[in-house]
């Protein structure tokens, strides 16, 4: 998509003008720049089970993924970025704000918010990935005028969603379903997570969604294949 009006970066928030009962689940795989020290210590900020789970399922879906993941976890990384089930969008290199306040992250300089995108795309190719598009979701869905001014020469899309899945720091598998089957609709963005640490029951709760969804009706896409109308 081409950069939208005033030279903003365009935004996606769900399908448009989709009737067919097509959803997309895309799930964020967090990890902040400063989370180093963390990860060393034994905190999974992964969740392989959760990749294993929808190969099992043979569900299509898009991860938005930090660069500063994508070096944690660079064979992960790979493999997930070279399954046809599966695309790699950007979700910044840092996981810090475009913008104040965005649930207490450190705020990037409206100067170095290119170089955040850029940086990410590096760290995630150089792992071996090659099923990367031009996505990009805000580190927790922040942002304004200024940030999609400044990405506009990117040339990315920035994607959101409709539907919140609550999965980030849950612990209640059944809760997070259900949020997601009453929110669901012909053309939905579904917002999840792919890490341990931050959401440890986001596999269970897929366990749930996807053979209901499917029991109504619904058909599993990539976030390209839902723009593609």
């Amino acid at each position: 998509m081409a950069a939208g009006p005033a030279g903003l970066t365009p935004v996606l928030t769900r399908g448009a003008h989709r009737t067919d009962k097509v959803v997309a689940l895309t799930f964020d795989a967090d990890m902040t720049a400063d989370e180093g020290p963390r990860a060393a210590a034994g905190e999974h900020f992964d969740h392989p089970e959760l990749i294993a789970l929808l190969r099992r399922l043979k569900v299509p879906a898009t991860v938005f993924m930090t660069g500063r993941w994508a070096e944690e976890y660079p064979s992960q990384a790979r493999s997930i970025g070279t399954d046809p089930l599966f695309e790699i969008a950007n979700h910044s290199y840092s996981h810090y704000a475009f913008t104040s306040p965005c649930y207490g992250l450190p705020v990037v300089e409206k100067e170095a918010m290119r170089d955040e995108v850029e940086r990410a795309f590096g760290a995630i190719r150089r792992t071996g990935a090659r099923n990367v598009v031009p996505y990009f979701r805000f580190p927790g869905g922040c942002y304004d005028d200024d940030a999609l001014r400044a990405l506009a020469p990117e040339r990315v899309t920035a994607v959101q969603w409709d539907v919140v899945s609550g999965d980030a720091f849950a612990t209640d598998a059944d809760a997070v379903a259900e949020q997601v089957l009453e929110g669901v609709e012909p053309g939905s963005l579904v917002v999840m997570h792919c890490t341990r640490s931050a959401a440890p029951v986001t596999d269970e709760a897929v366990e749930q969604v996807v053979p209901e969804l499917r029991r109504r009706g619904y058909r599993f896409v990539k976030v390209s294949e839902l723009m593609a109308g």
